[in-house]
């Protein structure tokens, strides 16, 4: 037989199908391979009877690297699907289907000595064929008869390796090889779960997601409203008629509780997927998945990919999020990835949120979505009342620290009560930047185009691009004098200040600094979740998906922040983010409130987030993408030149830009905008960044993406990548 092989070999030069023969071998198969005269991975894509090449030229497959089928053919077809939706290499996305430490053979089945009694006699009847002062080995028998088969190592160390090895000899013992699991978040606290009764609202959602099992959902519910219990009855009876489900959530900090919530309700069914697991974790994972162990993935991203068959249900929670959308090569949007699975399943597929994406709420009112709305929270409580905080009358008034005189007043008046707080401030670290009061010279990172962020902790300046540390300064490089003040305040700070202010109070910081270590997530949840701390400080991480029953307020720092950025996206985020983290207060039987500070206090963003009034919201901003033509109206294409050498970068983006003007000439009526401009951050990680955008018609894109594509694979120069992106979540 003839077998088409993908090597596993990202370059474009072998992006492409190479004939080996062999017997017995099924698609989907990873196989080692001679290529260019060196043993090399591969995939096995499709077989067939002939070759076009002559047949004494072709190599013999060496052997397969697994005893199973890594790649489904599903997977293979979604494969497929993506190489044409995101002109992406066949490696590039044959690898997000298996975990990366198969290649390479970087991860095995783990495996251990078990040692168990060899015969069913009495205990007298075994202790009577060893001397009475065998001490050490009368006491091992005593010990298996009691607590039945134990690992090697276990025994090993209780009562010696000789001991284990003489009775093993005598064949009054035997040991076997066991497989061990790798498990996850083992330590996780998980409690019975008790069949919740669903409200009226809850359960016409879940009555009209089961009323078609093919459709396509979109529901949009308020912050509290009870849309996780909807997703976990839907799975219920997927899982019921035995089938399984796939549930998406944005953040890996979602993922403990999400997961506590599934091991209650489904048990050792559920299997995790996202890149905080231990190698050994990630890959007893998925084969349990693939071996039809357990029937539910939860996980981020990734777990899309997840390696199910008979799937029924593919969820995704607070789908807005823009970490659906891979913003590295491979390239993909997981929404439309999810669809396809969907589709080729024969499974729904629910999109859930409090805040949805303006694209899948306008597919929703054009009916290619169908709608689901639920307007109110379960508790039957109003949402919290949101204060806004106009910042630049405080310092009017004499006050400049970070927390306004309002929210001091809210924060005491809380901890008086014995509720919690949540502080939300959307910028990890101790300040902003570092800057030289005389000269004006600031810290920056030699490999990227940004200030260096100054950590406290271990007193040092890092770069949040590229993850390099510099020691602090003590003088300035430029004028050697040592007066420097610090930029906009982080987290680290924000926590400092608050220790001052509140000395016998505990506070807990979640960013991604606190958040390097397994685990490290679950842990600073679950210490708030018990009330350990009263008040939480962080990023996004804290904004969304969280339950805390004892927080009444919560504070957000600096909610402009991200409002001025000089992208289309910005206000839609904004708007997102503020009614995400609002919506973590009184969420239980005290009303919640909430302190909004700000120095744009009128923009109609923050107006309509403090109401969280998502439908006003979503009238103007998507009347304003359509005068503008923006999506969903129009395209946003993107193409992104990076290298280590400047001209390179330009050289390349000159030609590629004259014939992309040759093509708007073709297409002119397609063509709403064309540039060419450096990067708005113009350096990281030692490459020049510089871009060309486009805004183009929709309904052009199937004749000109194509032709935008074959321009940008015409590359002239090893040393500049071409990325081409359409609809990027970030234009810097």
């Amino acid at each position: 037989m003839i077998y088409s092989v993908i090597v596993d070999i990202s370059a474009s030069e072998v992006d492409r199908i190479f004939d080996y023969k062999g017997e017995g071998y099924k698609v989907g198969t990873r196989v080692l391979v001679d290529f260019a005269h060196r043993k090399t991975e591969g995939y096995i894509v499709s077989v067939k009877e002939t070759t076009d090449y002559d047949p004494s030229k072709i190599k013999e497959i060496i052997h397969p690297l697994d005893d199973f089928e890594a790649i489904s053919k599903d997977l293979l077809e979604l494969g497929e699907f993506m190489r044409r939706e995101y002109h992406l290499r066949w490696v590039d996305v044959l690898r997000l289907f298996i975990p990366a430490e198969m290649r390479g053979n970087r991860v095995k089945v783990l495996s251990k000595k078990q040692i168990c009694l060899a015969t069913n006699d009495s205990l007298d009847v075994i202790l009577s064929s060893l001397k009475p002062n065998a001490t050490l080995q009368r006491d091992l028998v005593t010990f298996l008869y009691l607590n039945g088969a134990t690992l090697a190592e276990t025994l090993n160390n209780e009562f010696s390796y000789a001991t284990v090895k003489a009775l093993v000899s005598k064949g009054i013992l035997e040991e076997h090889e066991i497989v061990i699991r790798r498990t996850p978040y083992k330590d996780l606290k998980v409690a019975s779960a008790d069949k919740k009764v669903l409200l009226d609202f809850q359960q016409r959602a879940v009555d009209t997601v089961l009323s078609d099992r093919k459709g396509k959902y979109l529901l949009h519910g308020v912050t509290g409203s009870g849309k996780t219990e909807v997703y976990l009855t839907i799975m219920e009876q997927i899982v019921a008629e035995g089938k399984t489900c796939i549930m998406l959530v944005p953040e890996i900090s979602l993922t403990p509780s999400m997961l506590r919530q599934l091991r209650e309700r489904f048990g050792d069914t559920v299997a995790l997927m996202h890149s905080g697991l231990s190698i050994g974790e990630r890959y007893d994972e998925w084969l349990r998945l693939k071996n039809g162990e357990a029937q539910i993935a939860v996980g981020a991203r990734s777990a899309v990919f997840a390696p199910l068959q008979n799937i029924g249900a593919i969820i995704i929670d607070e789908e807005h999020d823009s970490s659906y959308i891979s913003d590295f090569n491979p390239r993909y949007n997981t929404a439309e990835v999810a669809n396809f699975r969907a589709e080729q399943n024969g499974a729904l597929l629910l999109l859930g949120s409090a805040t949805p994406n303006l694209g899948s709420y306008y597919a929703a009112k054009q009916g290619k979505l169908k709608l689901i709305e639920m307007p109110q929270r379960i508790n039957q409580k109003p949402l919290p009342k949101v204060e806004i905080v106009d910042m630049s009358l405080e310092t009017r008034r004499g006050n400049r620290g970070v927390f306004s005189n309002v929210l001091k007043q809210r924060l005491a008046e809380t901890l008086e009560k014995g509720n919690q707080a949540m502080l939300f401030l959307n910028r990890r670290g101790y300040s902003s930047f570092l800057m030289c009061t005389k000269c004006g010279y600031v810290a920056k990172c030699a490999d990227c185009d940004v200030s260096l962020t100054v950590h406290r902790e271990d007193n040092m300046l890092k770069c949040h691009y590229c993850g390099k540390h510099y020691y602090m300064l003590n003088k300035c490089p430029e004028c050697h004098e040592s007066s420097f003040r610090m930029g906009k305040i982080g987290t680290q700070q924000v926590v400092q200040l608050l220790n001052e202010m509140f000395p016998n109070v505990t506070v807990l910081r979640m960013d991604a600094d606190t958040t390097q270590t397994k685990e490290s997530h679950a842990k600073i949840l679950e210490a708030f979740r018990k009330g350990e701390a009263q008040i939480l400080v962080g990023t996004q991480m804290i904004a969304k998906g969280h339950d805390f029953p004892k927080v009444t307020l919560v504070g957000i720092l600096d909610g402009d922040q991200s409002l001025h950025h000089s992208d289309y996206l910005a206000t839609e985020r904004t708007f997102q983010l503020i009614t995400q983290v609002a919506g973590r207060s009184g969420r239980n039987e005290d009303t919640g409130t909430v302190v909004l500070q700000t120095y744009t206090p009128t923009h109609y963003c923050l107006q309509l987030a403090a109401k969280q009034d998502y439908l006003g919201f979503y009238k103007r901003e998507i009347s304003l993408r359509e005068a503008s033509a923006f999506p969903p109206f129009a395209e946003i294409v993107r193409i992104l030149y990076q290298g280590e050498k400047e001209n390179d970068c330009i050289d390349e983006l000159t030609e590629h830009y004259a014939e992309l003007s040759n093509l708007k000439g073709e297409y002119s009526a397609s063509f709403y905008y064309m540039d060419k401009m450096r990067c708005p951050l113009k350096r990281a990680e030692k490459k020049y960044r510089f871009q060309i955008l486009l805004k183009l018609n929709k309904d052009a894109l199937e004749e000109v993406l194509p032709r935008i594509h074959s321009i940008c694979d015409d590359k002239k120069r090893s040393s500049v990548q071409v990325f081409v992106e359409r609809n990027p979540q970030s234009l810097s």
